[in-house]
């Protein structure tokens, strides 16, 4: 009874020791710091204030969400996108005159045309 019951705490020793191993060695990319937005845990390989590449995911032109942004700050109400082509981004709402028109151009930043 007393070999059988050392076997199986050696045997959850041994299991319980090579689960953990993996997670210790992952540990090591990761630092700590202590800095003036508070403690952190940041990844070693990656920084998210360094840009190393394009990042593919975003669209290269104007997002619509912010041409509606935009508009609304500018006092539409109701605003809403009428055309978008590959060269603008035409939104329509309501100001205080009435009905107007904005158009942006479909680049980064969504500049005023």
């Amino acid at each position: 009874m007393r070999k059988s019951l050392q076997f199986i705490l050696i045997g959850s020793a041994a299991l319980i020791g090579l689960t953990i191993s993996p997670t210790i060695a992952a540990a090591q990319d990761l630092e700590l710091r202590v800095g003036p937005g508070g403690l952190g845990v940041y990844e070693r390989d990656r920084d998210p204030d360094r840009y190393d590449r394009y990042d593919r995911r975003r669209p290269r032109g104007c997002d619509p969400d912010d041409a509606l942004d935009i508009a609304r700050s500018e006092g539409f109400r109701r605003a809403q996108i009428v055309r978008m082509s590959s060269r603008t981004i035409v939104v329509q709402g309501m100001t205080r005159r009435g009905p107007e028109r904005m158009t942006f151009a479909n680049r980064r930043g969504c500049p005023e045309i």
